[in-house]
């Protein structure tokens, strides 16, 4: 049962008959007769459960973007219902008008609209759907809160994609200029000419030499369609906030646009999402489906407060294939995380594979490290400077065992790692 402020005020207005008999019985009998009311009202109110409630699923939405979530409220009995109705969502669903008045006619259907506008990315549930049917004297009514199952998923609002037409474009120019001729490298045949001093002996055609009567070589071009494996690091490190969002979230947009501008390229690619499991996995997609089957299952992925098992790890980048392929490895360039869980397992991954580390770095670093006008900032400058030292040194350890390492802010690590990716390209080590 519910009462509403009819209810109070109707208790406010027998405050005129105790002024004038100022007596207990008037209070109790002025208070009795409100009962009855209310009590005769919840009687003659409709029960809740002759309203049938259906959800229409919400399509996936891009985060801060809007959508909508539908129910559909159908009246089973032969009275009209009024009242109002509740749809309950987390805050990070941003739910807006969920509350509604209530109106349905005798076996008729409505549909109630409620706009969300979610501010995290990953799953969310929605909550109970609560209906306040009002009684016909409008004092108080029946009220019942139901589950009625639905969710929402907020995609990566991938902020990077901006930059994907000048990449592609540099992708093109790279495709149309005229294969690259080597001597004894690629895997690729090109084509046969004659042998000059200086060939590798090794690409001598044995057949078309004694075609031809005189030394005939092979060349090769570097191998157009190749495998890239992009590693996200779900670990305690990647929590991290790095202004208002996450360093994951950071991570995950550079893996995106990697991800688009690699699928462009006709590059095998397969991401994979973890800690000391496996999270979620992306392979053996059409390149037509791969973006938007990347941003999807992305999309639930959250920060985990473990330690990266990056032998777990490592082992699935081995199960993928073994193929010699582009390993890029999103973590943090934390120096007790990459020496005691990362390291040991590099030079094995970096003797089949070309390996590069991707990290965000946090801008307010470079901030707090100008900043010395007075003794707090001093102190500040200091931790902040001890950072980025213990960075450059993780960084230079790394690039001894022949990893490349591309260490910028959020907003500058999607380009950079899209533009080393074009490096590697363009002259031919993928």
């Amino acid at each position: 049962m519910a009462i509403t402020w009819r209810t109070v005020v109707l208790v406010l207005l027998g405050l005129a008959p105790v002024a004038v008999w100022p007596t207990g019985a008037a209070v109790r009998w002025w208070l009795l007769a409100v009962a009855l009311l209310v009590a005769l009202d919840v009687l003659l109110a409709s029960r809740p459960d002759v309203l049938d409630i259906v959800r229409g699923e919400p399509a996936q939405v891009r985060l801060g973007e809007t959508t909508t979530s539908s129910l559909w409220v159908t009246n089973t009995s032969a009275r009209g219902v009024r009242g109002v109705l509740r749809d309950a969502w987390p805050p990070s669903a941003g739910a807006r008008d969920a509350v509604h008045e209530l109106a349905v006619p005798p076996h008729e259907r409505v549909r109630l609209t409620t706009h969300l506008v979610p501010t995290r990315r990953g799953d969310r549930s929605a909550d109970r759907v609560t209906v306040r049917i009002h009684g016909p004297l409008g004092l108080a009514g029946r009220q019942r809160s139901v589950p009625v199952p639905g969710s929402l998923r907020a995609l990566h609002p991938f902020p990077s994609r901006r930059h994907l037409p000048s990449r592609l474009a540099v992708l093109r120019q790279l495709d149309g200029r005229a294969a690259v001729r080597t001597r004894g490298q690629g895997t690729e045949f090109d084509s046969l000419r004659d042998y000059v001093e200086g060939d590798d002996v090794r690409s001598i055609d044995w057949r078309a030499t004694a075609r031809r009567q005189h030394l005939v070589v092979r060349t090769w071009q570097p191998e157009q369609h190749r495998r890239v494996v992009i590693v996200l690091d779900t670990s305690r490190t990647s929590a991290g906030r790095i202004g208002d969002a996450p360093r994951l979230d950071a991570s995950m947009d550079a893996a995106l646009l990697l991800t688009a501008l690699a699928g462009h390229a006709r590059d095998r690619v397969q991401v994979l999402a973890g800690d000391r499991v496996v999270h979620a996995r992306v392979s053996g997609t059409d390149r037509a489906r791969l973006l938007h089957d990347t941003i999807s299952t992305l999309a639930p992925v959250e920060s985990r407060l473990v330690e990266a098992d990056w032998s777990a790890l490592a082992t699935e980048v081995v199960r993928l294939g073994t193929h010699r392929a582009l390993v890029v490895l999103l973590t943090s360039l934390e120096s007790s995380a990459i020496e005691e869980g990362l390291l040991p397992v590099l030079p094995a991954l970096a003797a089949h594979h070309r390996v590069l580390v991707a990290s965000v770095t946090d801008p307010a670093l470079a901030t707090m490290r100008r900043a010395r006008d007075s003794t707090s900032e001093v102190y500040d400058a200091a931790a902040a400077e001890r950072t980025l030292a213990l960075r450059r040194r993780t960084a230079s350890a790394l690039e001894q065992l022949g990893v490349d390492v591309v260490d910028a802010p959020p907003a500058e690590l999607p380009v950079r790692l899209a533009d080393h990716y074009l490096m590697l390209k363009r002259q031919g080590l993928l």
